[in-house]
């Protein structure tokens, strides 16, 4: 059984910077694609970052390029979204995806429960 899981996510003031984490069971992430969504209050779930897992195509939502950095730890089998220059806009509920490819959280197999995010003007 695959389980992803979220976490780092928290309360952080404009401008600052924070580390998402997800770690998974049961699936290798240096084997597969992953994919960072978030979805805002009221709004629908939209993409944010890709990693093939030949790490030889990353992707990032123009929204979070340059921001906004995907990368993994194989040997702690986690994979990580850096968050910097955070926005107010940026606030959501973060999730990790695997096994899939794409700009669409539904292309994907896996689904972790995500994390909140909020940053404060």
């Amino acid at each position: 059984q695959v389980q992803l899981v979220e976490s780092g996510g928290g309360l952080v003031q404009a401008g600052g910077s924070l580390r998402l984490s997800c770690a998974a069971s049961g699936l290798i992430f240096s084997h597969n694609n992953v994919g960072w969504f978030r979805q805002a209050p009221g709004k629908e779930r939209e993409f944010v970052a890709f990693d093939s897992w030949s790490r030889a195509n990353t992707d990032y939502a123009d929204s979070v390029k340059g921001r906004f950095t995907i990368s993994r730890d194989n040997s702690q089998n986690t994979v990580y979204l850096q968050m910097n220059s955070l926005k107010p806009e940026d606030t959501a509920v973060y999730y990790c995806a695997a096994r899939g490819l794409g700009r669409e959280a539904t292309n994907y197999n896996y689904l972790g429960p995500g994390t909140q995010v909020t940053v404060s003007s």
